[in-house]
């Protein structure tokens, strides 16, 4: 099993109030400078978040939510740190209840 640290806060705040593309450009092109794989995706409605240990945060949360999921976790406490109104957190995947970490519950439209 992997952990997976994460942010979580609504889509709006996450994707409009704060210029966060930004801040996934710069590091992506940061990982591509350095060969480094890509550790980190951000989701919309994350299926994590549907699991029963995360109930209470699920109810805190305002929906719809997004999550940047990391396997760094020093890159998640810098977002929080920045970021603010985010909730920080972990968990182990994949699992029973987490079969998949990085999955969304958003429909894809074709």
């Amino acid at each position: 099993m992997t952990t997976y640290h994460y942010v979580l806060a609504s889509q709006r705040f996450l994707l409009e109030e704060e210029p966060l593309d930004e801040v996934l450009r710069e590091r992506v092109r940061n990982y591509q400078e350095q060969n480094k794989e890509i550790d980190f995706w951000l989701v919309k409605q994350p299926a994590f978040i549907e699991a029963p240990e995360f109930a209470e945060i699920k109810a805190k949360c305002p929906q719809p939510c997004a999550a940047i999921i990391s396997k760094n976790s020093e890159f998640i406490t810098w977002l929080k740190l920045r970021l603010e109104y985010v909730v920080k957190g972990e968990f182990e995947a994949p699992s029973s209840s987490i079969p998949d970490p990085i999955a969304s519950l958003e429909a894809v439209s074709s």
